[in-house]
C-alpha cells in the first residue's frame, strides 16, 4: 500500500518541498521542481489530496489562490523521507569511493 501511494519521484519532492515550506502553492512547486510538467504537478497534487496525505484550500480571491499543506498523515511521512535522504547521501558517498578514476579518459 505504501509504495502504491508514494510510487513515483514527483511525490516524495512535492511532500518534502511543502514540508519545508509549511504551505506551498501550485507556482512555488512548480518553481522548485522545473523539470515536472503542469499536467503531471496537477495529478500529483491531487493523488496526494486523494490520499489525505495534502491538504488544498482555495481562496475566493480574483485570480484563484490555491495552497497546499501537509495533512497528520502526510507530516508523519517526513521522518521517513528525511531517512531516504539520508541514505541516498551515504550510497553516493560509497560509490564515490568506489569508482576507480584510473579507467576514466
Amino acid at each position: 500500500m505504501t509504495l502504491d501511494i508514494m510510487g513515483g519521484k514527483w511525490k516524495p519532492i512535492i511532500l518534502y518541498y511543502i514540508n519545508l515550506n509549511g504551505i506551498a502553492r501550485h507556482s512555488e512547486l512548480k518553481r522548485f521542481i522545473p523539470s515536472i510538467n503542469e499536467r503531471m504537478l496537477t495529478r500529483q497534487l491531487r493523488e496526494l489530496e486523494e490520499d489525505c496525505l495534502i491538504k488544498r484550500k482555495v481562496y475566493l480571491v480574483v485570480p484563484p489562490k490555491v495552497e497546499y499543506t501537509l495533512t497528520e498523515q502526510g507530516q508523519k511521512l517526513i521522518p521517513i523521507l528525511k531517512e531516504l535522504i539520508n541514505w541516498g547521501k551515504d550510497y553516493a558517498e560509497a560509490i564515490n569511493f568506489t569508482v576507480d578514476i584510473s579507467d576514466e579518459k
